[in-house]
């Protein structure tokens, strides 16, 4: 199955970040949100999911600004 933009609807995409994060509201520590946040760009079909990742990669290696840490990684 794709998961290119070109390739997929909203709503499979909304599916496609849900199930790789998991359960959302089951996260205690709140870091699960901050995550979901960061693939909306690829929810509303602006950004693939390689851009997202290679951006993030980028900047964690980088040390450049990125979201906000909380204790168990970003939001």
């Amino acid at each position: 199955m794709s998961i290119l933009i070109k390739d997929t609807t909203k709503e499979e995409r909304e599916k496609i970040v849900a199930d790789s994060i998991g359960s959302i509201e089951g996260m205690c520590d709140g870091c699960a949100p901050g995550l979901a946040d960061m693939y909306q760009d690829y929810i509303d079909g602006k950004r693939e999911i390689s851009e997202i990742n290679m951006e993030f990669r980028a900047r964690f290696v980088s040390g450049d600004d990125g979201p906000e840490k909380s204790s168990c990684g970003y939001m």
